[in-house]
């Protein structure tokens, strides 16, 4: 991948940084909350043998700008319909957790998607974690306007994510903290694009017609396999894999992700 970025311009005009490695089907990859281009840096390396892999920052993040009035998601969706132009017209998506369901969103609305690969897509089902409490979405946003992004992030991911708070604590304690506190201004969109229930919209997602693939790992919290089974049951001849040894962090082990989405982006050519 280059190191200085290229951009294209959404439809409000916002500068949307990418970067384009590999050769073959295009496929834009989308990350999720506290995620920026180089968090797919190392699968679009992993998939650049037999696709043309697109990493970029989804606004406000690294390179791209963000011009929105307020956080909602037609925002991104133009963002992505901006990428899959500069695709050539088609693409494929993938996305992982909050960028898998702004993946599925894309699909809903009729942008040109080949094919819909997701993993782990936060929904809620079954009652199989908590639902945020409320009004946790307005305290984010006044935490990161009063500049408290540490305490931003940490919500985000106790209340948001339901990961458990003394894992959060190990975290805040880490070397990878800053640069989550540095993209903390940005989870009010993940915020937006997951809903206020964190429901799957069942209704919605039977319109989609593109061939779906949804993941999740072995070695998740049984709230995120459910879920993306649940999405795999409401698509239309959708189907769900589980990716064996993983679990959220499947980022950090691209190969474990190159067989599942060659296969199903490009089988012809693996």
């Amino acid at each position: 991948m280059s190191k200085t970025p290229q951009t294209v311009a959404s439809a409000d005009g916002t500068p949307i940084a990418y970067e384009v490695t590999g050769d073959g089907p295009p496929v834009i990859l989308v990350g999720g909350a506290l995620d920026d281009r180089t968090s797919v840096a190392a699968l679009a390396a992993t998939l650049a043998s037999r696709v043309t892999a697109i990493a970029y920052d989804r606004r406000g993040r690294g390179g791209s700008g963000d011009n929105a009035d307020a956080f909602a998601v037609r925002p991104e969706i133009e963002d992505l319909a901006a990428l899959i132009a500069v695709a050539g017209g088609r693409a494929s998506l993938f996305g992982h957790s909050s960028g898998g369901v702004l993946a599925l969103e894309a699909a809903v609305r009729g942008l040109p998607v080949e094919r819909l690969a997701v993993y782990e897509p936060p929904f809620v089902v079954g009652g199989l974690r908590p639902l945020p409490a409320e009004g946790t979405a307005e305290r984010i946003r006044t935490l990161i306007a009063e500049e408290r992004r540490d305490d931003a992030v940490h919500l985000f991911l106790t209340e948001e994510a339901s990961v458990p708070a003394e894992t959060v604590d190990g975290l805040r304690a880490g070397p990878a903290w800053p640069f989550l506190a540095r993209l903390a201004h940005t989870l009010p969109y993940d915020v937006a694009v997951c809903g206020p229930d964190l429901a799957v919209p069942v209704d919605r997602l039977a319109t989609v017609a593109v061939p779906t693939l949804t993941m999740a790992g072995g070695a998740s919290p049984a709230w995120l396999p459910a879920a993306a089974q649940a999405v795999a049951e409401a698509i239309p001849g959708a189907s769900y894999l589980t990716v064996e040894g993983q679990d959220h962090g499947v980022l950090r082990d691209p190969q474990a992700l190159r067989d599942p989405l060659l296969n199903f982006i490009a089988p012809a050519c693996t």
